[in-house]
């Protein structure tokens, strides 16, 4: 099934597709039907048609926004470094704020911070049920289901201040361009776990203004959906609607020296997960009532 959040008018609402309807389910965000604590509409339910309305992020402000680097072999071969050694290598997870989250056709403004905006499709994973301590093989159990995602990046730092030169400053200055708001793209819609037969057999792909810049599949993941799981539960309790980013192919900006400018158009796709558009406009250009938050 394949759950979207929208907004009606002055109301958010959430409910499931059906062709080109929305079957309507009930106000707000997706997090009561992930949480299990709201099903799926009666026969008879109201529906609205899909181009009446302002589809939003699956979530509006998920609990964890959890993303890994390095978890694709043709991307870290990209960078120039060897094939990570998958019988020893462990994720490389990072925290993404709340506020990085938009929803689908939502403009991101490129922030005066940096002038190196770079795409990463990706697969999200959201969490359906608690999860601590659980085992590789139960991993996909705590599954609600998977999204298209884009994990748009801060290459530089435009900072304005003499850097240190310490060896921890390119780390810390790589980490916090993943912070940027409206850099977690997510939608258009949430696809329940028993449509996706195999999260390692997706294809993925990223077009610039329909130039093709990124094609991959979840075959190269170092790290497996459920491995991803079974690892961040280790470190922290992973609630419903918590949000995993499961990392990207090759092809992104930095190899080429390629940036987003405003005026350009990213779609980010992946098989059976839907299309995610996110133009990019100058700092203060997003129009009103087009961010990720309901007017």
């Amino acid at each position: 099934m394949k759950w979207l959040t929208f907004q009606d008018g002055d109301t958010v609402r959430h409910g499931h597709l059906d062709g080109d309807e929305i079957v309507v389910a009930g106000e707000g965000d997706l997090s009561e039907v992930v949480r299990g604590t709201t099903t799926a509409p009666a026969a008879g339910a109201e529906r609205r048609t899909l181009a009446g309305v302002r589809v939003l992020a699956p979530l509006l402000r998920p609990g964890k926004v959890l993303a890994v680097a390095a978890n694709y072999q043709e991307h870290v071969k990209e960078a120039g470094k060897q094939a990570r050694d998958q019988t020893t290598a462990t994720p490389r997870l990072f925290l993404k704020p709340d506020t990085t989250v938009t929803g689908p056709d939502a403009p991101v403004e490129l922030n005066p911070i940096t002038q190196q905006l770079d795409w990463e499709v990706e697969i999200a994973v959201v969490i359906g049920r608690r999860a601590k301590g659980v085992s590789v093989e139960q991993a996909l159990d705590h599954v609600f289901g998977y999204a298209t995602s884009n994990d748009i990046t801060a290459r530089s730092l435009d900072l304005g201040v003499e850097r240190d030169g310490e060896a921890m400053t390119g780390f810390f200055d790589w980490l916090e361009g993943k912070w940027l708001d409206g850099s977690a793209p997510l939608g258009p819609y949430l696809v329940t776990a028993d449509e996706v037969a195999d999260p390692q057999r997706l294809d993925l792909s990223l077009t610039v203004n329909g130039e093709v810049m990124q094609r991959g599949s979840s075959t190269d993941m170092v790290h497996t959906v459920a491995e991803l799981v079974s690892f961040s539960s280790r470190l922290m309790t992973l609630n419903p609607g918590d949000v995993i980013l499961t990392g990207t192919p090759s092809g992104v900006g930095a190899t080429t020296g390629r940036f987003l400018k405003p005026g350009d158009t990213i779609v980010a796709e992946v098989q059976g997960l839907g299309s995610l558009t996110t133009p990019i406009v100058a700092p203060g250009q997003s129009p009103a009532g087009t961010s990720n938050q309901p007017n």
